[in-house]
């Protein structure tokens, strides 16, 4: 697959500010993260734009299509090239035939959203699209823990814009192997998985960690990508664990410092969970 560079785009800008309040000295520039128009268009459809952090797009594309469903692997994707556009980004997608009938049958309503499950699915029938059962591994509390003290060291970009949602892949003994952040928790998650996947990581073989909440949307995606064991800092919700159970996906969330509790699939927790 050919592409551009991930990195041609500056995901942060340097505003100036003054305190609330403050006199004329107590003032200073800021780093503040961007947003930008995604226009996706695949083999000359256009599906979708999103609005993303300008930082690992491609990454973002693979994954995305994944999730979406609207490619199986991705080597389904002959090549990406990302140009500028009028206010935004435009990412030209080759696909094979088979993705393109998928995107045919599959193109969103809305016109702008940023990379939710739900947001544009005309019917029911397309929000509860049918998932392959997870292989799920067993998942102890001392990788977990590990996790989640090195995961605020390893969000770079969110070090100066403190805004940014992160998904992490590490392996079953804690360590981070990959990182990937964004505006939007689910644009951060999509970036993780095609990172996993081009990078043909076994994803039976480990767990991933996200720094937002965990709704249905989240372990939709996470079980489409074939993730066995999620890991949320905050609470899911009810449609969330029961579609984690269905699916056999453990599910770990409330994970702060060296506590986390399993929602499900406890049976095949490893020692000290």
């Amino acid at each position: 697959m050919t592409n551009s560079s991930q990195n041609s785009y500056d995901p942060a800008f340097w505003r100036s500010v003054a305190r609330l309040g403050g006199d004329s000295h107590d003032a200073r520039r800021l780093a503040i993260a961007d947003e930008t128009p995604l226009s996706l268009i695949y083999s000359g459809v256009p599906y979708s734009v999103m609005m993303v952090t300008p930082s690992d797009i491609e990454d973002f594309i693979i994954g995305f299509s994944l999730t979406e469903g609207l490619i199986s692997a991705p080597d389904e994707v002959a090549s990406i090239q990302i140009r500028d556009g009028v206010d935004g980004l435009i990412a030209e997608i080759a696909t094979s035939g088979a993705a393109m009938k998928t995107v045919l049958a599959r193109r969103r309503s809305m016109p702008v959203r940023s990379s939710c499950g739900v947001c544009g699915a005309e019917d029911t029938d397309a929000l509860m699209r049918p998932l392959r059962p997870v292989t799920s591994p067993a998942l102890r509390a001392a990788a977990v823990a590990r996790t989640l003290t090195e995961l605020r060291g390893r969000q770079i970009l969110n070090r100066d814009v403190h805004m940014l949602h992160a998904a992490a892949w590490s392996t079953l003994d804690g360590d981070i192997v990959l990182v990937r952040e964004d505006v939007g928790r689910h644009n951060a998650l999509d970036k993780l998985i095609g990172a996993i996947s081009r990078k043909n990581l076994d994803m039976s073989d480990g767990f991933c960690t996200i720094s937002s909440r965990c709704s249905f949307d989240m372990v939709q995606k996470s079980v489409a990508a074939g993730i066995g064991a999620l890991v949320a800092v905050s609470a899911p919700t009810e449609r969330a664990v029961k579609l984690a159970e269905q699916a056999g996906q453990t599910l770990a969330a409330l994970a702060r410092g060296d506590d986390a509790w399993v929602f499900t699939s406890p049976d095949r927790e490893g020692p000290g969970v």
